[in-house]
Formats: C-alpha cells, structure tokens, sequence
C-alpha cells in the first residue's frame, strides 16, 4: 500500500511539473500584422538585429493545410548574448532569442517567448547572467504597448 501510493506521489508530482509554464504568453491589442510590424521594428530601434522571420503558415500552405498567422522572429545582440555563451557554450542552443507572434482561434494574438531564469537555471549560468536578457524582455512588453 505504501508503495502504491508514493508511486501514486511520484506521478503527480511529474504531472505538476509537466504542466508548469516556461514561457511568457502576452495578448497583443493589435491585429497580427500590426503586431509583428510593431515588434521588428521596435527590436530594431532598441539595437537587436532579426536574423530571421519564420512564417509557419505560409510553409503549412506550401503542402495544403490552413494554420492561423503563426510567425517566429529570430533576433538578438552579439553584445549581450556571447557573455552568455561564453559562460556557458551550451546556452548557443537558445541563442539567437525567438518570440513567436500567433494569431488563436477567436483572432487573438499573443506574444510567446522564454522566461530569462528559466533560460538561465537550463544552462547553469552563474547567477544573475539572466539580467543581460531583461532588455530584451522589456522591449518584446514594449512593442504591443
């Protein structure tokens, strides 16, 4: 009995983790291509660089499906991101930084993009490194202001 139910514990603790939020979800007050205008272009007035635009719904109409707007912005600034790297390489897996712009089912959008400490707990960074990513959380927050 007893093992069942730390098995039972152990479970629903996993359960609990699994369901906890890695990401930042913030509704925008503009349509979609508002949004994601707004946001380029306030990345690029506050120093960052957009590497790359991926449009996840003009590649699900490239093979026949329907997907609402749905587009990721791959961005960032060398200045901030390669101390990160270079305390710890492995954190160039989550380098360039993306925000995912989306349109949901009522004509929503949102905002999605990765919480910094968690970014930072991932890859062990000494403590406070995160900090170097708070401007760009704050410009992201800016952006559909």
């Amino acid at each position: 009995m007893l093992r069942a139910c730390l098995l039972a514990l152990f479970v629903f603790a996993g359960v609990a983790t699994a369901q906890e939020s890695y990401t930042v979800k913030l509704p925008s007050p503009y349509p979609f291509n508002d949004t994601l205008a707004r946001l380029r272009s306030t990345l690029v007035a506050k120093g960052m660089t957009v590497f790359a635009t991926i449009d996840h719904q003009a590649g699900a109409r490239a093979i026949g499906l329907d997907m609402p707007p749905t587009t990721v912005l791959i961005y960032g600034n060398p200045k901030a991101g390669t101390p990160l790297m270079q305390a710890a390489p492995d954190f160039a897996l989550d380098l360039p930084l993306r925000v995912l712009v989306r349109e949901d089912a009522t004509g929503r959008t949102w905002l999605v993009y990765d919480i910094a400490a968690v970014l930072e707990s991932r890859h062990e960074l000494p403590a406070g490194m995160a900090e170097r990513l708070a401007p760009a959380e704050k410009v992201l927050a800016a952006a559909i202001r």
